[in-house]
């Protein structure tokens, strides 16, 4: 069968960011920084270099800010304006989402990942949809990750997950698929578990944070069935749909920055500072003096 365009992505933002305390107290940890934008900014970017039409964020209380950023700042962009500052004010407005191309919903109770998805239900309709974790940043030397995973999509016109490769000794932190046979980097997916007990997982392909969805993952997460640490777990619903549907794993050309952790966010900072030629001479001769 061909495949139903995707046009919307959701992004769960109701996160407390407790590891990032006190910075997080009064900011949300998606608009902390890497490099010169919020971690929220960099996904969305990916998200929008990949077709996206339609940016929906799942928000909780305090994340008002992040509804501002993606809006205009008319003061501001009114001094840049009077100041001459165009490429700034060419800037802000190449990253500014089109006029309806923005939703926002509600996560009044933390959860779990999977009822901060089921929270963008109406918005994304019947309908396949691209889910992107916002702690998670994918640097590439390429396409981005969710540009990739749409090739897949097209080719296969089902459930596409993103995976990368994970020390064994660390799986049990993570959500692992078992896969099938073939030279990847794509593979049927057979099952898939979250958080296995250590020394049980099926694979060392952790899922990284980057999903294409059917939207029958919807009626999965409706049962409300709470998973590991007694949340409603997205993984629990794909492991049910995957009775009914086929999914494929597919393994990017890049790595994963998880930004939730203090040593991810400082590596993002470092890796996507190199690839920057304004500061990377400059930035390289810092580390040789710190190091």
């Amino acid at each position: 069968m061909s495949a139903k365009p995707i046009r919307k992505a959701v992004f769960p933002v109701a996160g407390l960011g407790t590891r990032f305390l006190p910075a997080t107290k009064t900011m949300p940890k998606e608009m902390l920084t890497v490099v010169d934008r919020p971690i929220i900014q960099h996904v969305v970017d990916e998200a929008r270099d990949a077709g996206i039409e339609h940016f929906i964020f799942v928000t909780g209380r305090n994340k008002g800010v992040i509804e501002d950023h993606f809006d205009r700042q008319v003061e501001l962009e009114t001094t840049l304006r009077d100041k001459g500052r165009l490429a700034e004010l060419d800037l802000l407005d190449s990253l500014l989402p089109g006029p309806g191309c923005t939703s926002f919903t509600r996560q009044q109770e933390p959860l779990g990942l999977g009822h901060a998805v089921w929270c963008a239900r109406d918005l994304v309709g019947d309908e396949p949809f691209a889910l992107l974790l916002p702690d998670m940043l994918v640097k590439t030397s390429g396409a981005g990750c969710l540009a990739q995973m749409m090739e897949i999509y097209r080719a296969h016109a089902d459930n596409v997950i993103g995976v990368e490769r994970v020390d064994p000794d660390d799986a049990h932190k993570f959500g692992i698929v078992a896969i099938g046979d073939g030279p990847g980097p794509v593979w049927p997916i057979h099952a898939m578990v979250e958080k296995p007990a250590p020394g049980t997982a099926p694979s060392d392909l952790y899922i990284m944070g980057r999903y294409l969805l059917q939207p029958e993952i919807f009626a999965e997460l409706g049962q409300h069935r709470a998973g590991a640490g007694g949340e409603i777990q997205i993984t629990d619903a794909m492991k049910s749909l995957l009775a009914r549907q086929p999914f494929h794993a597919f393994e990017h050309d890049g790595r994963t920055f998880d930004c939730g952790s203090k040593v991810g966010f400082i590596a993002a900072n470092i890796a996507y500072a190199l690839a920057n030629d304004e500061i990377a001479a400059s930035l390289r001769h810092e580390l040789e003096q710190l190091v």
